[in-house]
């Protein structure tokens, strides 16, 4: 029986799902340009949400946002790892996957702007744009 194939359970399955995890992030940050300039952008955005958000629920938006593009982000670039593992020749449904991990992200990009935009506009930020609806 091979290590993946023992079911660890209490703090064990903690540790190793914690390392696994860790080991994600940081193939993440190596191997995928768009991770890193999307981790890079957190790391500003993260304090902006604190100074920008007016109650918890704005926070957790602004925040969660963040947090979905590099979750998001991932999810595409473990996609994009398992149909190049499977070979370099083109397949339609190869093309397919990838094509729906990246418009995954996409979406998600454009659900944090326009959530930033709308906690920006429910807190006067944008007060001059209001004046023109």
């Amino acid at each position: 029986m091979s290590m993946y194939q023992v079911k660890r359970t209490g703090i064990k399955r903690f540790y190793f799902a914690a390392k696994y995890s860790l080991q994600g992030i940081k193939a993440a940050w190596i191997e995928e340009p768009a991770f890193r300039y999307e981790a890079v952008a957190a790391v500003v955005l993260l304090p902006a949400a604190c100074w920008l958000a007016e109650s918890g629920m704005q926070l957790a938006l602004l925040l969660a946002c963040c947090f979905l593009v590099l979750a998001f982000e991932i999810v595409n670039s473990a996609i994009e790892a398992v149909v190049d593992r499977w070979g370099p020749d083109y397949h339609e449904l190869a093309g397919r996957a990838k094509d729906m991990g990246s418009a995954a992200v996409f979406l998600m990009l454009n659900m944090t702007w326009v959530v930033w935009a709308a906690v920006a506009w429910d807190n006067g930020y944008l007060d001059i744009i209001k004046s023109w609806f």
